[in-house]
């Protein structure tokens, strides 16, 4: 199935650049669709879901948050569902917990309450709490005002993407960065650091923190950049304070769910993330700064409309970022019990967010097309959760284009 890139060239069908969960279930959907298509995943690292995949709070999303019938309502809706029948399947350790949305503030209770709406729009089981019935679920959590989402589950995603690349019976190269596209009416040649030529009738970009520079070097214009925002996680060294998982009431401005506590697979219990902008596009600590992630950045108009519509808040996650006592106390909104001395450092994230030109967060998954090319140009959370029909989507786009060729 894997091997390591190498010199020497391979003729395929439908060719998928990224091995995170996107492009995994891509090849995967592929071999369900139309069996016998010979397919290629291409993927830069020495295993798979190495970034957005394999660093996240594993958390199932029931689908509450998002716009009814938006992509990311659709798919995360019958996602979720589809993942744990195919954890269950694969015998992959998964738990549907359920979790509690809580407003801490007065000023959250409108949002709450859309959000009640909201869940019921798109189908999902919402129990609407007060403070005595939250005490139930979370004995140590304070909050006006919950709900309840009981469809919420957690699962190692690194696992689920083993399996997807194990039953996708595609070739999967690792160890190679895609350097040079070329688009021929014949095809698509691609080009990796490691040497390797594949040529394929179709490309599909999933390159996730990369996959705006995959599409230019296509040839294809994406529209968007992608601006990172890193993730910073706690462990929480007392984790029977927190039984499931706990979220505040989102502010529907920013495409970020707040710092929230995720009770782990494996029983213990993550704090965050936040949201701070990265100096690298794979940038797992301030210390990561790499020039040419930093001038795209500043090269793109929307960073700077971004920054002036949205510093307020991007200063208060950075002064989090820097101030362990500020991180506590965003926590301690949540759970009063929690002290400084009960937050030990984690890995972190980085979110491949979507900016337009106009400086607009791009919200929703975005899928564009050129031709011979797919390309997934957003798929932030949840597209963990949703990667199942995601991944249907994106291959009956390129099964269409392969025909179309």
């Amino acid at each position: 199935m894997g091997n390591a890139g190498g010199a020497g060239r391979v003729d395929c069908d439908v060719l998928v650049i990224g091995g995170g969960i996107v492009g995994l279930s891509t090849a995967h959907a592929l071999a369900q669709l139309a069996p016998g298509t010979r397919v290629v995943v291409l993927e830069k690292e020495s295993g798979p879901a190495r970034h957005q995949t394999g660093r996240n709070s594993g958390v199932i999303h029931s689908g509450i948050y998002y716009k009814p019938g938006s992509l990311k309502a659709r798919f995360a809706v019958r996602g979720a569902a589809e993942m744990v029948k195919f954890c269950a399947e694969h015998g992959i350790d998964h738990e549907v917990t359920g979790k509690l949305i809580v407003a801490t503030g007065r000023d959250e209770l409108p949002r709450l309450h859309a959000l009640v709406q909201r869940g019921r729009e798109n189908g999902i089981p919402v129990r609407e709490l007060g403070p005595a019935q939250i005490s139930e679920y979370e004995p140590q959590v304070q909050g006006l005002a919950a709900i309840h989402v009981g469809t919420t589950g957690i699962v190692d995603y690194g696992q689920v993407a083993r399996q997807l690349a194990e039953s996708s019976g595609a070739e999967i190269v690792y160890g190679g960065a895609v350097d040079l596209i070329s688009r021929r009416p014949s095809g698509i040649a691609v080009r990796t650091t490691a040497g390797l030529v594949v040529r394929a009738r179709v490309l599909v970009n999933c390159a996730g923190l990369q996959c705006d520079r995959v599409a230019r070097l296509t040839g294809d214009d994406p529209g968007m950049r992608i601006v990172p925002f890193r993730g910073e996680y706690y462990d929480l060294a007392r984790p029977d304070l927190v039984r499931g998982l706990v979220y505040p009431v989102p502010d529907p401005a920013f495409p970020f769910l707040g710092v929230h506590l995720t009770r782990g697979i494996g029983g213990g219990v993550h704090v965050g993330p936040n949201a701070v902008p990265a100096l690298a596009r794979e940038g797992y600590g301030w210390g990561v700064v790499r020039p040419r992630d930093v001038a795209d950045e500043l090269a793109w108009p929307g960073s700077w409309r971004m920054a002036r519509r949205h510093w307020r808040y991007g200063a208060g996650e950075i002064h989090r970022s820097l101030s362990k006592r500020a991180f506590t106390e965003a926590v301690r909104r949540l759970l009063p019990a929690v002290s400084a001395a009960d937050l030990a450092p984690a890995g972190s994230g980085v979110r491949a967010q979507a900016v337009l030109r106009d400086g607009t967060l791009v919200d929703d998954f975005l899928i564009k097309e050129g031709p011979r090319a797919v390309h997934v140009l957003n798929a932030p959370s949840p597209a963990a959760t949703a990667s199942l029909p995601i991944g249907r989507e994106i291959a009956r786009r390129a099964l269409a284009s392969l025909r179309a060729a």
